[in-house]
């Protein structure tokens, strides 16, 4: 099948573009290339992926309404996989209209090109974010996400409200993910664990907010990429009845799914780690004791994030299969050998 893949050069998009591609799938990635963090770790990726048979780049942004509608119109692509995106809770504290553009304006583009030309899945990148101020665990695609408390959050609640209004109006399926802590080699700089890693290596002492209490559902990026293209072949159908033969309606059904065909997913391990903990591990890999520096809670984090990842698996059969330990030892071996 043809392939469209936004955010290519980012962290997720580069290995699903890998993926795609060894599956003897013809890929279209795009990206902006913006400097929200380093450009040259973007292009390095890039520079591993354009060798690949049956991959092409495109440098394109979202917000580019006549070259997103040109590309869909010049392309007719079967599947679409949305990862681009202004990400960040914190710097969207600082930078708000920054989101604008590429997470509502971009996202309706990406909505508009699939509409327009009959796409047969858009599967679209949401957050664990979008949970807010819940406090009931695991998180469960069944609980209300009415109260986001960052603005990226809102934007990406703000994409599903959009993708189901979609799905509901011209029958364009959809399936959102919920991404917990992505982690791994190749990862983002404007991580914990790569900013720790960078800091401790340099003799410096690390930033741990909240002062260490805190909890993440850290999900490595083998684990994320192997959900992403699985649920890409489960394409929702609309939900006329519920489990008990009885029509699907807002008031008894799950926000996860709708009459129309939508659907959204958490994508996580399912397992919190203690900050704590994962710094240990991190440590442990480094063989260096990190100096730290405890601060209080910044506004717009949250205390715990952790994923209900039963629909998920009832929808695909993939469970999580790599834990803290391994996964940071596999990430400190990539980091020492990329920068040196």
């Amino acid at each position: 099948m043809k392939y469209l893949v936004t955010g290519a050069a980012g962290f997720i998009g580069f290995f699903v573009v890998q993926r795609l591609v060894a599956q003897g799938h013809n890929v279209i990635g795009i990206d902006n290339l913006n400097d929200y963090y380093d450009v040259n770790l973007k292009l390095a990726r890039l520079a591993e992926l354009k060798p690949l048979a049956g991959f092409t780049f495109m440098q394109l942004d979202l917000a580019d309404r006549e070259g997103i509608a040109a590309l869909f119109e010049s392309q007719q692509f079967d599947r679409v996989i949305h990862l681009a995106a202004q990400a960040g809770v914190r710097y969207s504290l600082d930078n708000p209209l920054a989101y604008a553009d590429s997470n509502l304006v971009g996202h309706l583009t990406i909505l508009e090109g699939c509409r327009n030309t009959q796409v047969k899945h858009l599967v679209y990148a949401s957050s664990s974010s979008v949970y807010g101020l819940n406090t009931k665990t695991p998180f469960s695609t069944s609980d209300s996400v009415d109260h986001p408390i960052s603005l990226y959050a809102a934007s990406k609640k703000a994409n599903e409200l959009m993708s189901h209004t979609y799905s509901h109006l011209y029958q364009v399926p959809t399936t959102g993910l919920r991404f917990f802590t992505v982690y791994g080699p190749w990862g983002r700089p404007d991580m914990a664990l790569f900013k720790f890693t960078k800091a401790i290596l340099a003799g410096e002492a690390i930033d741990i907010y909240n002062n260490g209490k805190l909890s993440r559902d850290f999900t490595y990026i083998d684990d994320i990429v192997e959900g992403v293209m699985r649920i890409q072949n489960v394409i929702p159908q609309g939900k006329g009845v519920d489990a008990q033969g009885n029509a699907w309606t807002p008031e008894t059904g799950s926000p996860a799914n709708s009459s129309a065909p939508y659907a959204v997913y958490n994508i996580g391990n399912g397992n919190p780690v203690k900050l704590m903990d994962f710094i240990t591990a991190l440590e442990a890999a480094l063989g260096v004791e990190a100096k730290k520096n405890f601060m209080p809670m910044q506004p717009g984090d949250v205390y715990q994030t952790y994923a209900d990842t039963q629909g998920l698996e009832t929808a695909t059969g993939h469970t999580p299969a790599v834990g803290v330990k391994e996964g940071v030892a596999r990430f400190v071996e990539w980091y020492k050998a990329f920068y040196g």
